[in-house]
């Protein structure tokens, strides 16, 4: 018996290979599917996805490599640009607060000295400055300082660790200014150079007030009804006080610390139901004792000017607001 050479098939149809089978002489239909199990058909389609797929991961690929070199160059570009940013993040991280309150405390020994007590300014000073450093800090011991007031004008951080304190300071009777240059480290400080002595801030030249034209009938009216109001308004009676007030209004009063005397001018300009008004007030100041109990002593005046918000009311002028003006009061 002679088998088929499988070198003389040639791929014909489905048919053609099936009937040769049938045809075998050993040939089982059990056999036949163990030895030929049918294969899947896989088409053209099958190599195309997995190209589909080489591509999608390469470019994958290729976008992350992008990104790391682009961040690469950003981070360079960046670290070269933010100079003036860097000095400023450190600086976020120095202690102003704190340094402001040491160095106002510095002020209140540097700027006071007697002979008498140099040896009590120097043990003062010692804790404020670097060992080593002048006991004096550059007082000579002859003549005197006296400091009337000071509190802190301005701070100018350098970075994390430096920083000047410009103190604003009445000494001798003359106003000054006094740069304190302090040192922080981990929450500790310390006066890392001798301070500086620097002018007063210049006085500034107000321009030149406009004058709005006066509603001389609403003037006349105010001047009659807003002394009780300023009466109301030193003592701090609620009650009386919200009688001169608008719907919804709350002031508060001065509680007693002056008496009403008089009001020496009053700004009432045109205009509707609302009016903002400028009342300079005479207010006598009660002289009081250590206790803050009054005594006999004549009181002082002082003139003072306030800006004031009237509202008209079923032909009633109430008082809506009141604050600080901004204008010079008049020579009494």
């Amino acid at each position: 018996m002679v088998r088929r050479s499988t070198v003389e098939r040639s791929p014909h149809s489905v048919e053609d290979d099936l009937g040769y089978e049938a045809a075998t002489e050993y040939a089982q239909p059990d056999a036949i599917a163990r030895s030929h199990p049918p294969r899947p058909w896989r088409g053209a389609g099958g190599r195309w996805l997995i190209w589909v797929f080489r591509g999608v991961a390469w470019l994958v690929l290729l976008v992350i490599g992008y990104r790391g070199v682009l961040a690469i160059v950003s981070g360079e570009t960046q670290s070269g640009s933010v100079t003036p940013a860097a000095s400023g993040t450190p600086g976020s991280a120095f202690p102003v607060t704190l340094a402001d309150a040491y160095a106002l405390q510095f002020g209140q020994v540097y700027l006071n000295f007697t002979p008498a007590d140099a040896t009590q300014r120097s043990s003062e000073l010692s804790s404020f400055v670097a060992p080593g450093s002048d006991p004096q800090l550059g007082w000579n011991g002859t003549g005197s300082s006296q400091l009337q007031s000071a509190t802190v004008a301005s701070t100018d951080v350098q970075d994390a660790h430096h920083a000047v304190v410009t103190l604003l300071a009445r000494v001798n009777g003359q106003l000054m200014q006094l740069g304190v240059p302090i040192y922080a480290s981990s929450g500790e400080l310390v006066v890392s150079g001798a301070p500086a002595w620097l002018p007063a801030p210049a006085r500034a030249s107000l321009p030149t007030a406009t004058q709005a034209p006066t509603d001389s009938a609403l003037q006349a009216t105010l001047m009659n009804q807003l002394p009780a109001f300023f009466q109301a308004y030193a003592t701090g009676n609620s009650v009386t006080l919200s009688r001169f007030l608008a719907s919804g209004t709350t002031i508060t009063g001065l509680n007693g610390a002056v008496d009403f005397h008089s009001i020496a001018s009053l700004t009432v300009p045109t205009g509707g139901n609302t009016r903002h008004i400028i009342a300079t007030v005479v207010w006598s100041v009660p002289a009081r004792d250590a206790n803050g109990q009054v005594t006999q002593a004549a009181p002082a005046q002082l003139q003072m000017s306030y800006a004031m918000t009237v509202v008209e009311s079923n032909g009633t002028w109430y008082v809506s607001a009141i604050s600080t003006s901004t204008a010079l009061p008049e020579s009494p």
